[in-house]
């Protein structure tokens, strides 16, 4: 017997581990590249830990103001804070330091965006339906938590950039009235940019957002194995099984191979596009404030509807200056996340649907909620260009104010618009697809008929592709579903099972 048959026995019989791994091997998943997003947020996150342990045995968490004497020269000699002077010492000194950095940059980066993309396939495809909507919301609370992680790490260099960063922070604390002063002088320990914000942004960073990230990553991934992953229709699949492939050995080589792809392509992007150059930015000075400066993209929605906001909304009340231009920006954003949060409740109350779902549905078969979606993406992206006013002003050469106007506009008709052409665009697809059903597709062949008439030749679909185009949610104004099931798998290696 190897060694390895003798270490499995021997923990097997101090723990029947065997049975909990023969169960879950043989669990099975559907195979789409749209799964795939899922999987590279969690791969990012592992990218994330590792890479950060590295930067952490480093980096020193501390505000206090030392010379610097490192390797580059440009800022020998010049006062920053210990933050900075061992972030560059990092970038420039140690081996392999500065890639390190840019790994751990791009991964969060990655990290962020994968979730978001991850969620809008679920949003499209309604796979937050009966039983996943606590799924959705902890979904969701990840991606909330995935910007904290981010802006944490991205504001500890105490650089100039991330400085401004905090600058903008502090003065949108300090806008609430009563209370937001004293939260400002409790995060920063005083005045800003005050002494203690670095360290206290270095725990948070480093060991309470990743312990809370990694609960509910394991509380998600938990949750997909007891509802089973949804699937696409096809053959063979309905709402009561899952046609796919085993987590081993199959999923479970796919997913290991996939890992090393993901992290070679974000080491690839480290070692070959910088991110973050602080060198360049020099260590935070409150006196200046760089042109053209940009917070990470996904911080960028909330940096926008500061800048939309009209200036000058203040008023004076119970004798504390109440700043509008503030506050209300704050609302709309925390709105706008809660209703994202609520929103499969919410379709669920509007339906009735109390039933439980396992297929997905085509985003053209169930139209309002597309436009929803496409609404929301649109008032999220007019925030997220706002971000960047100063830069689109300044490239295309046009008047800063004309960018904010029309800005201002876009945000209020924009959502409107892409809900009405994105239900109109869905229902137009539907159409199609009936005509399709009932005539069949268009072959580009002529013929002409014994009395003289030119008709094209329509060729009927397949009893699959039939099913599938017939298939739509009750309600959802498109064609209605038939009672015959889906058609029979054939000829097909997948494997099928609970």
């Amino acid at each position: 017997m190897s060694i390895t048959a003798k270490a499995s026995n021997y923990l097997d019989e101090r723990t029947s581990i065997s049975g909990a791994v023969k169960e879950f091997g043989r669990k099975i998943f559907p195979d789409h590249w749209s799964f795939l997003l899922g999987e590279v947020a969690l791969y990012s996150f592992v990218i994330i830990l590792l890479s950060g342990t590295f930067l952490t045995f480093f980096f020193q968490a501390s505000m206090t103001p030392v010379e610097y004497h490192g390797s580059y020269v440009p800022l020998k000699g010049i006062e920053m804070s210990a933050a900075m002077s061992s972030t560059l010492d990092i970038s420039f000194d140690i081996r392999g330091g500065l890639l390190m950095r840019q790994v751990h940059h791009w991964a969060a980066l990655l990290f962020v965006a994968s979730i978001g993309l991850h969620m809008l396939r679920v949003f499209f495809t309604g796979a937050f339906r009966k039983p996943r909507e606590l799924n959705w919301s902890i979904g969701f609370v990840l991606f909330v938590l995935a910007m904290a992680e981010g802006f944490t790490g991205y504001s500890l260099p105490d650089d100039l950039l991330s400085g401004n960063g905090l600058r903008i922070i502090d003065g949108m604390i300090v806008g609430f009235p009563v209370v937001g002063t004293w939260i400002s002088f409790l995060l920063f320990g005083g005045e800003f940019p005050g002494g203690d914000i670095v360290g206290r942004l270095y725990t948070l960073h480093i060991l309470l957002l990743p312990l809370i990230v990694l609960a509910f990553i394991v509380l998600h991934l938990m949750f997909v194995i007891i509802h089973k992953h949804t699937q696409y229709p096809g053959p063979g699949r309905t709402e009561q099984n899952v046609v796919g492939y085993p987590v081993l050995p199959v999923y479970a080589a796919k997913a290991g191979g996939f890992f090393f792809i993901v992290f070679g392509v974000v080491a690839l992007f480290a070692a070959t596009v910088t991110i973050n150059p602080i060198w360049a930015y020099g260590p935070y000075d409150p006196s200046p404030v760089s042109a053209g400066t940009q917070p990470d993209w996904y911080i960028g929605f909330a940096d926008g509807a500061l800048r939309l906001m009209p200036p000058g909304l203040e008023t004076y009340w119970f004798g504390y200056t109440w700043s509008w231009n503030i506050i209300i920006p704050v609302l709309i954003l925390v709105l706008f996340l809660a209703v994202v949060f609520a929103y499969p409740f919410f379709e669920a109350w509007v339906t009735g649907d109390k039933r439980e779902h396992h297929l997905l549905d085509r985003p053209r078969n169930a139209p309002v909620r597309t436009a929803i979606g496409a609404a929301g993406v649109t008032f999220y992206a007019v925030l997220w260009a706002a971000a960047s006013s100063d830069i689109i002003a300044t490239h295309f050469k046009v008047t800063m104010e004309g960018v904010i106007n029309t800005l201002q506009i876009l945000l209020i008709v924009g959502p409107i618009v892409a809900f009405i052409i994105t239900k109109r665009v869905c229902l137009a697809l539907q159409k199609k697809d009936r005509e399709i059903v009932l005539h069949g597709f268009e072959t580009g062949r002529i013929v002409r008929l014994p009395g003289g008439e030119f008709i094209e030749v329509h060729e009927q679909i397949d009893e699959f592709e039939r099913w599938h185009k017939e298939r739509a949610p009750a309600g959802s104004g498109a064609l209605a579903p038939l009672a015959n099931p889906p058609p029979k798998l054939r000829g097909s290696a997948e494997w099928s099972g609970p």
